[in-house]
């Protein structure tokens, strides 16, 4: 029987890639999204995977969102927590409705997420839960400081919840993705992408939404069994830890 496989933010950029990637190594897979009616309806059309539309900041919405997809498909196996937002802006600018969303959603979201599912992992001895964290929760990034705050907390996340959980077959990390060229990179002025962007990254490129799913089907499988608590960075060696 095909592993059960939910995907935060799973019908665009990122997100649509791993659910694709997923689909296509044999899982059923669930794609969350927040409120993109005509992308979902496009995604589901094109791929065939049954879309599920829930804000993953609210925890009441996720505990409902989950319980349907698990009367519909069964049991959560694998959880990757993709979806995420940025509201940019210098932290003496910040305001308080700026802060609260990128953490609600970004940070938040693990605990919605994870909570409601990590018993039943627990009673059936597995679980595969991967956090899409960011290079600027390792580095940080002016003007970012409640995403980068958001995606660092991602990581101490990962790292407590895979000690409590490894005992039970349950394996817990992160994926830490550089520039990646989706439709909100790609709409970087060209000039600046060329100029200011590119030359950081040694590889001399942006990274693919699919390399950032190949991360994710490794640690899924159960050839990655050993490895838990870990943060996989993806980045062109733009940032090396």
């Amino acid at each position: 029987m095909a592993r059960i496989a939910v995907v935060t933010g799973g019908t665009r950029g990122i997100g649509g890639a791993i659910s694709k990637a997923l689909k296509a190594a044999g899982y059923t897979v669930a794609a969350n999204y927040a409120g993109n009616e005509e992308a979902a309806a496009r995604f589901k059309e094109e791929t065939g995977i049954p879309v599920y539309k829930w804000d993953v900041s609210n925890y009441e919405a996720c505990a409902a969102g989950l319980a349907q997809v698990e009367a519909e498909l069964g049991p959560v196996d694998v959880l990757v927590n993709n979806a995420g937002i940025t509201r940019d802006g210098f932290f003496h600018k910040m305001s308080p409705e700026q802060w609260r969303a990128v953490i609600d959603t970004n940070l938040n979201s693990l605990f919605n997420m994870c909570r409601p599912v990590i018993e039943g992992m627990r009673n059936r001895n597995f679980g595969r839960i991967i956090c899409i964290s960011s290079i600027n929760g390792q580095k940080g990034q002016a003007g970012q400081s409640n995403y980068s705050a958001a995606k660092a907390g991602e990581i101490g996340f990962v790292k407590a919840l895979a000690q409590e959980n490894a005992s039970k077959g349950i394996t817990v990390n992160a994926i830490a993705p550089g520039y990646i060229g989706t439709e909100m990179v790609r709409a970087i002025d060209p000039d600046v992408l060329a100029k200011r962007i590119v030359p950081l990254i040694p590889v001399g490129r942006l990274g693919e939404p699919e390399e950032i799913a190949h991360c994710v089907l490794f640690l899924a499988g159960d050839e990655a069994g050993f490895i838990t608590g870990s943060t996989l960075a993806a980045n062109g060696g733009q940032y090396m830890v």
